[in-house]
């Protein structure tokens, strides 16, 4: 367990914004726990970084993110930054899409979420101090045709870290949804898009840093709900 650093934990490490904001937080002094069901891409990038800790794991399965948390919080302490970037996507119509496929996503993104707060947010509140943010995108305000299996979950998500908002933050603890608008400057993306030019592309590190300044505002200027985008961004 530290006893001197502050603990930061994140969900949905994968090869973008995953990895950039525990770049980011480790660089800022922080120990990571990192969240993810692929464990080898953790064990890597465990490797290259120091204080960071891998943790594989489902975050849809309720119990084994629970147990998860429960090792998370005996290995190194109480977290006092929580990232939920980990995401459950899926297009298709509402004629179209499997009511499983919504219901899978709604466990990643919002009933994990539930279980992440309710696991972590009360050690905040009884130090007085804490963050809880989420990662999210525009599917959180609106129900676009071919984001029936999506948006829902996201528009929730949102909604809860509102509710989570507003009942822990007047008690010191910073909730805040961060919705990216944009396409995330990844490989799958470039490929897809190969005549984008780049300043097109969210770049994943600037995306952890706009996270990290969110998750260190004084009390005075909190913010709640962000949305962030490219420049050029047709919105």
């Amino acid at each position: 367990m530290s006893e001197t650093k502050k603990i930061c934990l994140i969900t949905g490490v994968g090869p973008g914004t995953g990895t950039a904001l525990v770049r980011r937080f480790a660089e800022g002094g922080y120990v990571v726990a990192m969240i993810a069901r692929n464990e080898d891409r953790l064990a890597t990038l465990a490797g290259t970084l120091s204080d960071v800790h891998a943790f594989p794991c489902d975050v849809s399965d309720a119990d084994a993110l629970k147990a998860t948390v429960t090792q998370i919080q005996s290995d190194l302490g109480a977290p006092e930054i929580v990232v939920h970037n980990a995401v459950g996507g899926a297009f298709g119509s509402f004629l179209d899409v499997d009511a499983k496929v919504l219901e899978r996503n709604f466990k990643i993104n919002t009933t994990a979420l539930l279980h992440l707060a309710q696991m972590t947010v009360p050690a905040m509140i009884e130090k007085g101090h804490g963050v809880v943010l989420g990662t999210g995108n525009t599917s959180a305000y609106r129900g676009k045709a071919n984001f029936a299996a999506f948006a829902p979950t996201k528009a929730a998500q949102r909604i809860l870290l509102e509710s989570i908002a507003r009942h822990a933050g007047p008690q010191g603890v910073h909730a805040a949804y961060v919705a990216i608008d944009a396409v995330i400057d990844v490989p799958w993306a470039r490929e897809a898009m190969p005549d984008q030019p780049d300043d097109f592309f969210c770049k994943p590190t600037d995306i952890a840093e706009e996270c990290y300044r969110i998750a260190h505002q004084a009390k005075s200027v909190w913010s709640s709900d962000v949305v962030i985008r490219p420049f050029g961004e047709n919105w």
